[in-house]
């Protein structure tokens, strides 16, 4: 999966209009006064809850932007052209080709935000009716009014960028807003009636074709997907014919997404992504580089030890979202290669890295897991820390192994090095220990701890180091922050009214009562979870996966007397092998575009550590004393 790319013959300052001017400047600021809000609100509960006192509302408040950040933020990957999808469509030769595939593509991501956008308008007109506030004086509805707002504005970015990618394409992508129009208003459709796969008129459906029509418009969804639609568009467009099909209009889709955004937790997702990106766009690299390389690199690997350890820290805060590899691949890859490591090996190591730490506290998976499993986040922090351990340390142990066959030079350890390093980078070396401390001795909450987070990298980066100004710098790290983040909770906004439809139909029940007639063991159970979840990985981010397939599974889990943390671990564990996984893992196209290989180039290079981490993957399925050993020591 891949943003989509620009085809080089639409003009620069075309391609660029929308990423400057009084819009994007308004964008920009809109995207830092949400996340500065976003961060401030918890730390004040924080302080006044030492004077018995809060904020009213402070929560609601906080949870609500939480969606101001999600629409925002796929606003801007909407302009850049930066929403998740299939990166099949990359792999078309260009031509006429690659051409109908970018119209197909447009015009379902274009029809399908045109759909919830209309939908949207709908519940906002529910909800002022009924009346609610957030708290006194704020109605639900100013906020929800955001959610058409949001998907109008995505509706005609996508237009905008397919059109500059191809003018022919972008005619038919925008074809797409009537159509979606028409669908979120539930209004008669009869020309489609050909597709219709069954004639019994007595059916309730608002689904064009009529009943049992859904089969065609799936398939069609599918074509879409290979075509390179917007991963949001095809969970919410399945979701949408699902509904549609049962008669239940768009509204539906539009209730979900707004419920999601009142979790609890799922502010820590946008707090934690500004951790992530605040590092990385400061001179975070740099200083934990030097340090890695003072501590481990004399000894044999050291510097493929250092890469694993790295680029897991920084896969801790930025969630598998590709920053790591994009961020660090420019340090690690040259300084591999100068120490004599080979380049096939060092784009392995490198591409493998890139998803490492995402088992480890304060994981983002881990917490979207945990939503949606209704387990208990501490729980899986804990569960996650061993196994997390286990595939750092069998990646370092092929960068060993590597390093003794081509006889690499080590350096010796230098004292004076280790402890200037450290004390260069000790603000970074504690922000660790800052959250993780924070959370698990009860001071703060998940969203309190990951808002310490941010306003700890914050005044790190532009106080104390002064790698970021706040004039120059924070606009466009707010706004990568939030289009980073805002492509990953406009896939999960959607994910949840597919999820929705899912229960309603009873599917995980049925596919507990399927697996229990032909698997009778918790052995061949896990060893097929194992092989589902790796497809599941190979296709779907580990975002969609989670909201979309965790419902599934966690009931067959308790059938089979699986622990649940144990579980979850072994889920994140597959789906992060999944990045490595061709045809469409995320890390290989990732690297593919980072360091200028060939897609093909960048998977054989990636084989060695796919077979090294997948055996990784088995040791924590079937040793779950791995995930729930240091839980029992810990008595929970």
């Amino acid at each position: 999966m891949s943003g989509g790319k620009h085809d080089n013959s639409a003009p620069a300052e075309a391609r660029s209009v929308d990423a400057s001017g009084p819009l994007a400047t308004f964008e920009h600021g809109l995207s830092v006064l949400a996340l500065v809000l976003l961060t401030l609100l918890p730390i004040a509960e924080i302080v006044l809850r030492r004077f018995d006192s809060g904020i009213p509302g402070g929560t609601p408040f906080v949870q609500h932007l939480t969606l101001v950040v999600a629409l925002l933020g796929g606003a801007l990957a909407a302009r850049d052209d930066r929403l998740l999808a299939l990166a099949t469509g990359s792999l078309l030769p260009a031509g006429p080709i690659a051409t109908a595939a970018k119209a197909i593509g447009g015009f379902v991501g274009v029809t399908v935000a045109a759909l919830l956008a209309r939908s949207g308008v709908d519940m906002v007109r529910l909800e002022r009716a009924a009346g609610r506030n957030i708290t006194e004086g704020v109605p639900v509805w100013a906020f929800q009014v955001l959610l058409p707002l949001g998907f109008a504005v995505i509706t005609w970015r996508i237009v905008r960028t397919t059109r500059l990618s191809n003018r022919v394409a972008g005619a038919v992508a925008a074809f797409g807003l009537l159509f979606g129009w028409w669908l979120g208003a539930g209004l008669p459709f009869n020309w489609a009636a050909p597709f219709a796969a069954v004639t019994d008129q007595s059916a309730t459906t608002m689904l064009p074709g009529g009943p049992g029509s859904y089969g065609w418009w799936l398939m069609a969804l599918f074509v879409g997907a290979v075509a390179g639609a917007p991963i949001f568009a095809l969970l919410g467009g399945a979701a949408a014919i699902m509904f549609l099909a049962d008669g239940v209009p768009g509204t539906a889709i539009l209730i979900q997404t707004y419920q999601l955004s009142t979790k609890p937790t799922l502010a820590s997702i946008p707090l934690f992504t500004l951790v992530g990106v605040l590092l990385a766009e400061g001179g975070a690299p740099l200083r934990l580089l030097r340090v890695f390389r003072a501590l481990f690199g004399w000894f044999p690997g050291g510097t493929a030890v250092v890469c694993a350890m790295l680029c897991a820290f920084f896969t801790v805060f930025t969630g598998g979202s590709g920053v790591t590899i994009l961020a660090l691949g420019g340090l690690l890859f040259p300084a591999l290669v100068k120490d004599g490591y080979g380049e096939k090996f060092s784009l392995g190591l490198l591409t493998a890295s890139g998803s490492l730490g995402l088992l480890l506290p304060p994981a983002l998976p881990l917490i979207l897991y945990g939503i949606v499993a209704q387990s208990p986040i501490e729980d899986l922090f804990i569960g996650g820390i061993v196994p997390g351990l286990l595939l750092i340390g069998m990646t370092a142990a092929w960068g060993i192994r590597a390093a003794i066959s081509a006889n690499v030079h080590r350096p010796p350890f230098a004292f004076a090095e280790a402890g200037a390093a450290l004390w260069d980078a000790k603000w970074e070396m504690l922000l660790p220990v800052v959250i993780v401390g924070a959370l698990f001795s009860g001071f703060a909450t998940t969203v309190e701890a990951a808002a310490i987070g941010a306003l700890y990298a914050f005044f790190t980066q532009v106080v104390i180091h002064r790698d970021l100004k706040i004039g120059r710098d924070i606009g466009r790290v707010a706004a990568e922050c939030s289009s980073t983040v805002g492509g990953v909770l406009l896939i999960l906004g959607v994910a949840v009214g597919l999820t929705s439809w899912m229960i309603d139909a009873d599917v995980p029940g049925r596919l507990l009562e399927l697996s229990q007639q032909y698997i009778h063991s918790q052995w061949t159970f896990l060893l097929a979870l194992n092989g589902f979840l790796l497809i599941v990985g190979c296709l779907m981010d580990i975002f969609s996966a989670t909201f979309v397939v965790a419902p599934l599974l966690v009931p067959l889990g308790l059938a089979y007397d699986v622990h649940p943390v144990h579980l979850g671990i072994i889920f994140i564990a597959n789906l992060e092998l999944g990045y490595l996984t061709p045809p469409v893992g995320l890390n290989l196209f990732l690297s593919s575009y980072r360091f200028r290989k060939p897609l093909l180039e960048v998977a054989a290079a990636s084989m060695p550590m796919l077979f090294v981490l997948g055996f990784g993957v088995l040791v924590i399925t079937y040793v779950p004393w791995l995930t729930t050993g240091l839980l029992a020591w810990m008595g929970r």
